[in-house]
């Protein structure tokens, strides 16, 4: 196997780890994975590998602009693997919650209760879900 090759498959593996450790359930790749596994490993070396390994932009960013899109787009298994992810690079509780209050104005106030839903799962999932105190 080549350089580049090994190369790719070792940023692949740093990047998905960086993303997604922690993450409970089946997970994207590995559903590909039982259906194709060469499949599955041609398209997680192209979006973990090449896409979401890019530093053209940082990993905070990446994620965050992630979290957006699939919140109005009201993908919840997605989102809930790019909201641990963005956890996972950085992004504080409340970088992330504004970014999904801010989709109000594209997807409307539906989406981001489904996308807070979500989020309140991966919070509690990863022991870090506090309650905010109810308003005096």
């Amino acid at each position: 196997m080549s350089d580049k090759m090994e190369d790719l498959k070792e940023k692949t593996k740093k990047t998905a780890e960086l993303y997604f450790q922690g993450l409970k359930g089946e997970g994207a790749f590995n559903l590909w994975r039982s259906f194709d596994k060469e499949l599955a490993k041609d398209i997680s070396l192209f979006f973990t590998g090449k896409l979401y390994a890019r530093e053209k932009i940082p990993h905070r960013t990446r994620q965050l602009a992630a979290v957006a899109a699939l919140t109005v787009l009201e993908r919840t298994e997605e989102l809930k693997a790019h909201l641990h992810a963005a956890l996972n690079v950085g992004c504080t509780r409340q970088e992330i919650t504004e970014v999904i209050f801010q989709m109000a104005t594209y997807g409307g106030v539906p989406v981001v209760n489904t996308g807070l839903k979500v989020f309140r799962t991966v919070l509690q999932e990863k022991g870090l879900w506090e309650s905010p105190s109810p308003p005096q």
